[in-house]
């Protein structure tokens, strides 16, 4: 294995396309190099094995399920760097911090901060000195209670959670949250998948998904838009792969042509490593204009009612499945109403395809009796994400194609449990059962209104409105759009607390006073008084698992997060609602209040003793449609007059391109693993474009130059970003893509989805300029 390839190491800047299979030797390759780099080895490669098992902790990383059917081996290449990244033997703690001052922290990149290792004692910001020192755990409890209580009303304060806490620690959270007061609890959920939540919620009456792991072996057609699986949920690959092989259609929608999305070599399939051979991961690939998925999947719409029509008009079978449509369904007229009144000429314009592409599609979606349809933050940060994800429920409808095995609609979720966080409440709008519930088995009164989202608490902390921030995970400060503003905002607070498992650059961006509670992680073994404890998390299919911690903590200064959540609730509220030190004894009593309040969590505690966990339930699955007029209801949207805002025109600038935002093949959300993108032949760097040769051509650039990049936007403020180098790259004319958080100052924070308030990362309108300095790229990349 040479240096080059190992964390933390920064290798030479080259960029080379990358011609081999996504997984396969390359990805067992990355897993030894971090296997390696973790200092533990022989411990983590047993956590390895026990990653996903029953017994054993889920994995940290992605929300994809398990294969029921899994054997021994049930974590991906990104999985295991997650795993490996959280079980370092690296530690950050005073020795560390009486090192390094705040300001020059600030200077290091995110890579190189989260390398460092864990964060292993609490810590308090002294501006005095720019350091960060050791504060007692009942100290840094009081000083939390001290803030909060003091605050005229509990809606200054805002209550951020990461996908990665548990059910357990999101339900004390959010019941300590509302015992307290308030309802602002903007989530990481907020800045991905809000979209889908909302446009499934006012259509099939639910905001989950609507399929199992199973539906992959029954599915005729799996349509996949705005996903790539190969970086962001590779354990996605494998029922793809066998889809393929058993002659099942898989059908892409993506403006990149990712590795991951066409070839595919299985790392578990000796026969096919030892032959180093691959399987192709689609059966066709259709490329269109950001933000153009709506006006795509209106097209194949357009089509399957033509030929609905010709087919019953000649006496043919109908293309349609009327019974489905008559039974279940409401609001077809109108909908069928705004399919006319839509040109071709519209459709082609917007979506950047041919109609005899969309023809295309639309005729292997048209032959497949049952049909899945998955996307991700492709489809769902655009300003019309609601109205493209429900186009998409719109397509499925029309054949019945919710509610059968091998069908239904899969929005693809990122980050392990952000979708348990939502089930357990983590909600600024939560609904009224459940705030009753609350009541009922309390003995409290809970808030009613709406409290704020993610762009909303940045916005109250900005305006001084807000003057807590407490931080259930994540990295919020980059995670955010507008960054220069998250950091402003931030920085305004009178407290920001951050509960983390490794440093990051919301530590470093401080309140008037700050602190870092260190927690476990999944892979820590996590002993209350009663014993080792179990916590759980709910993946994309709404499968419950628990996780049991496997390694010893590095530290007897860390705490788990329900362990946290109950000493600030306790030091804020007393022993009120509840005892909050007998709670974290035994974490099955936080499951049995969990069962009499989350409908679908009935005898949650003995359900949770089965092998792979337990089915939470869908009622859309079992067409149950939980809406105002009791039938899954088609959505009469229009296409998007024009997908550049109002406020991008009146800035009086033409874009010279439209941006995209996205992650590297060495990165999980903020998490920064290493300085390569394999599936894109991108190494040693991170401060790269990609644009396509004729844009690079138009624009007076050569491949290979620096840019400084600057979104359009009038409100008299100047997003930039400076240095990225112009790679030329296969993506359509007039697109570009960089990586992120790097370029999520170019968001701007009112540049939001209508209905969803999600930063609209996917559709950046910029100029780009030649930089003045052509800085060496190991100077740019290095920590």
């Amino acid at each position: 294995m040479t240096h080059e390839s190992l964390p933390g190491h920064t290798p030479e800047p080259r960029f080379e396309p990358y011609n081999g299979p996504a997984a396969g030797w390359g990805a067992l390759k990355s897993v030894a190099a971090f296997w390696l780099d973790s200092k533990q080895p022989i411990k983590n490669i047993r956590a390895l094995l026990k990653t996903n098992q029953h017994g054993s902790f889920d994995c940290p990383g992605c929300a994809w399920g398990d294969d029921p059917n899994g054997g021994r081996i049930q974590f991906c290449e990104n999985g295991a760097k997650a795993v490996n990244w959280e079980a370092t033997k690296r530690q950050v703690g005073r020795d560390f911090f009486a090192r390094h001052s705040v300001s020059e922290l600030l200077q290091r990149s995110d890579h190189w901060l989260e390398y460092q290792g864990r964060l292993v004692e609490p810590m308090r910001y002294d501006a005095s000195t720019d350091r960060y020192q050791p504060i007692g755990w009942d100290e840094a409890f009081t000083l939390i209670a001290d803030h909060l209580n003091r605050l005229d009303s509990p809606d200054k304060a805002e209550f951020y959670t990461s996908g990665r806490a548990s059910n357990e620690a999101a339900f004390l959270y959010q019941l300590f949250v509302r015992t307290f007061g308030t309802n602002n609890f903007p989530d990481c959920s907020n800045m991905c998948h809000e979209a889908s939540g909302v446009g499934l919620s006012q259509t099939i009456g639910t905001g989950k998904g609507t399929v199992t792991f199973d539906d992959f072996a029954e599915a005729d057609a799996i349509f996949i838009f705005g996903q790539n699986p190969g970086t962001n949920h590779p354990r996605m690959l494998a029922p793809l792969s066998e889809a393929v092989r058993r002659g099942a259609q898989v059908v892409c929608f993506n403006p990149l042509k990712e590795r991951g999305l066409q070839r595919f070599q299985d790392p578990q399939a000796i026969h096919d490593m030892l032959k180093n051979g691959s399987e192709p991961l689609n059966t066709a690939y259709f490329r269109p204009a950001l933000g153009g998925d709506m006006a795509a999947v209106r097209g194949m719409v357009k089509c399957l009612v033509t030929w609905d029509e010709e087919a019953r008009a000649n006496g043919q079978p109908a293309v349609l499945d009327w019974d489905f449509i008559n039974e279940q369904t409401q609001g077809l007229a109108a909908y069928l109403a705004v399919v006319r009144m839509t040109t071709w000429a519209q459709i082609e314009s917007q979506s950047g395809l041919t109609r005899a592409d969309i023809e295309v599609a639309a005729d292997i979606y048209r032959k497949a009796d049952n049909v899945m349809v998955c996307w991700a933050m492709g489809i769902t940060q655009h300003r019309h994400s609601v109205p493209t994800v429900q186009e998409l429920v719109n397509l499925q409808l029309l054949r019945g194609n919710i509610g059968r095995p091998g069908a239904g609609l899969c929005p693809v979720r990122g980050h392990s449990n952000v979708q348990g966080d939502r089930t357990m409440g983590i909600d600024e709008k939560a609904p009224a059962p459940l705030l009753d519930a609350l009541e009922r088995e309390f003995g409290i009164q809970v808030p009613r209104h709406q409290g704020h989202n993610t762009v909303e608490a940045i916005e109250a902390m900005d305006s001084g409105e807000a003057r807590v921030f407490i931080g259930l995970g994540g990295n919020f400060a980059q995670a955010t759009p507008d960054t220069a503003l998250t950091h402003k905002a931030l920085a305004n607070c009178d407290l920001t607390v951050q509960i983390s498992t490794k440093l990051n650059r919301s530590h470093l961006i401080t309140g008037k006073d700050a602190l870092i509670l260190p927690c476990l992680g999944r892979t820590d073994i996590d002993r209350q008084a009663n014993g080792p404890q179990a916590v759980t998390v709910e993946d994309s299919f709404s499968m419950i698992h628990a996780s049991y911690g496997q390694l010893p903590p590095q530290s007897d200064r860390m705490k788990s997060e329900p362990a946290i959540i109950a000493g600030m609730a306790k030091a804020t509220l007393g022993n009120r609602p509840i005892d909050w030190d007998a709670v974290i004894a035994d974490y099955d009593r936080i499951r049995d209040w969990i069962a009499r309040t989350i409908p679908g969590f009935e005898n949650f505690n003995e359900r949770l003793k089965q092998s792979r966990g337990f089915y939470l339930g869908n009622p859309a699955r079992e067409r149950r449609w939980q809406t105002a007029g009791g039938r899954a209801g088609f959505s009469p949207n229009p296409l998007p007059g024009d997908l550049l805002h109002d406020r991008v025109k009146a800035s009086g600038q033409t874009p010279d391109v439209i941006l995209q935002t996205l992650r590297s093949h060495d990165q999980y959300n903020t998490t920064v693993y290493g300085l390569n993108d394999r599936y894109r032949g991108v190494s040693g760097q991170r401060r790269v474009v990609f644009m396509n040769a004729d844009d690079i051509k138009r624009l007076g650039l050569e491949d290979g130059e620096r840019v400084d990049m600057t979104s359009l936007w009038e409100d008299g403020r100047q997003r930039s970003v400076t240095g990225f180098k112009v790679l030329a790259y296969d993506i359509p004319a007039g697109q570009a893509a960089a990586y992120y958080p790097e370029t999520n100052p170019l968001v701007p924070l009112e540049s939001r989805g209508e209905g969803s308030h999600t930063p609209t990362s996917k559709f950046i309108a910029i100029k780009l300029t030649r930089s003045a300095a052509q800085d060496d790229d190991r100077i740019l990349a290095a920590g």
